[in-house]
């Protein structure tokens, strides 16, 4: 049995084979680096939250400042209202696309 010699995989055999293995590494991969729970995903909802929130407060609090000092036909306000808004949006974007791309498979996991 134990001299005995490998038996030749079929081509299906071989790629079933080859996906359980990377199915093993990723699982292996995630108990490693521990699984992110409830808090994880609140934390990450709040911090979305005031990374929009905090420059559009920003905005129209350095708008109305302007509009106070500075009086025109234009509200500065709602214009930097609107950019504040932007820049939080912007931000909020670039965080959730480092997350996710944090939880897209590696480069051992490519060819899925």
């Amino acid at each position: 049995m134990g001299d005995d010699p490998p038996v030749p995989l079929s081509r299906e055999e071989a790629e079933f084979a080859r996906q359980v293995g990377k199915k093993a590494a990723r699982k292996l991969r995630v108990q490693r680096e521990g699984v992110q729970g409830v808090w994880f995903g609140l934390g990450m909802f709040g911090l979305i939250g005031w990374s929009v929130a905090i420059p559009t407060v920003l905005g129209g609090l350095l708008g109305l400042w302007w509009d106070k000092r500075h009086p025109g036909a234009h509200s500065w306000t709602l214009m930097l209202l609107a950019a504040g808004l932007f820049i939080g949006c912007a931000n909020a974007w670039h965080w959730i696309a480092m997350e996710d791309k944090a939880m897209r498979p590696g480069p051992e996991d490519k060819d899925e």
